[in-house]
């Protein structure tokens, strides 16, 4: 069982007199740089020059700089930029401002677990992964709360690591909820496994063949698409509330015995795939392949998003989601 940390365990104050860069100013790294703020933190946001983030950052009332300033400036950096421009953004403006006693700080551990990233000894290297999305992280941190963390320790030079990283999530309001120890390799894999099997590609799946089914025996795409996405957000919400007893609480009956009879169907159909996916992201296949996609310019990648963006189903559920004005519009 994890370890798990709360406020009496961690000290904010070892941050005193330390400048803290949040590399990016994304989901994540508002939260992160706000909320150090509000807790009395010294932090600085670096940004590439141009960035559409400059402005926005500097009018919620942070200092703004380059990455390459930011790293020179700071005593603690945190990289929050996506795991496919880490490694550049470390070469290019961090590793050359690196000095024994700084901290390194991630919020997933990809590119150090898979070597994309390789800090000299001589400096700490931390991880603290929030467990929700960064609008919630802030908007729990602002309401007194907090979202539960994720720490990692993967170099401790100083001998104070886990202190300071604690003390960092003091900072974002982690310790009023709980921060659980793990390790890098073990959050990458998990994290990478539950994306894949589960959260994203499991999920996406079920969708476009639930939906493809009922098309195809002759049923109206409108009603496939509100059976099999539509109220998907009514049995995830119970689910997150209260666990899978909480949704077949609240379900019909009926609804809970088709979960008994066919869960256990697809149970045993998929858990073979799970764990092929498994082996890959543990023996690094399917990150190699990911790192060479990138290294190649995304073509595979560009390519299925275009792909998937002309499913039938997005057209059907665009038109539907338009009747309903309540919705709060994304990007898509």
């Amino acid at each position: 069982m994890a370890k798990i940390y709360y406020d009496v365990d961690a000290d904010l104050a070892r941050l005193n007199g330390k400048k803290i860069a949040v590399m990016g100013y994304g989901s994540q790294g508002h939260a992160h740089s706000l909320n150090l703020k509000e807790s009395g933190c010294d932090v600085v946001v670096g940004l590439y020059e141009g960035s559409k983030s400059w402005e926005v950052a500097r009018n919620d009332g942070l200092d703004v700089t380059t990455a390459e300033t930011a790293a020179a400036q700071a005593d603690v950096i945190m990289m929050l930029v996506p795991d496919q421009t880490q490694k550049e953004l470390y070469e290019r403006s961090i590793r050359p401002h690196l000095r024994s006693g700084k901290t390194l700080m991630f919020a997933h551990g990809f590119n150090i677990h898979h070597h994309q990233i390789v800090p000299s000894g001589d400096i700490d290297v931390s991880m603290i992964a929030p467990k929700g999305p960064g609008h919630i992280v802030r908007s729990t941190y602002q309401a007194g709360q907090g979202v539960p963390c994720l720490m990692a320790i993967r170099q401790d030079a100083s001998g104070q690591a886990t202190d300071n990283a604690l003390a960092y999530a003091k900072g974002l309001g982690a310790t009023r909820a709980g921060v659980l120890t793990t390790t890098f390799a073990e959050e990458t894999e998990t994290d990478n496994f539950g994306e894949q099997a589960v959260l994203c590609g499991g999920l996406e799946g079920l969708i476009k063949a639930g939906f493809e089914t009922l098309v195809e025996a002759g049923y109206q795409p409108e009603l496939a698409y509100f059976e099999v996405c539509h109220e998907l957000k009514l049995i995830v919400d119970l689910i997150y509330e209260g666990g899978l007893a909480r949704m077949r609480y609240s379900v019909s009956d009926t609804a809970e015995y088709g979960d008994y009879v066919a869960g256990a169907i697809i149970h045993d159909q998929v858990k073979p795939i799970f764990g092929k996916l498994l082996n890959d992201i543990q023996t690094g296949t399917f990150a190699r392949t990911w790192i060479l996609e990138n290294q190649a310019g995304r073509p595979n990648f560009l390519a299925q998003r275009e792909i998937e963006a002309r499913h039938p189903i997005e057209k059907v559920g665009a038109e539907l989601r338009s009747m309903m004005s309540w919705l709060r519009r994304g990007d898509h």
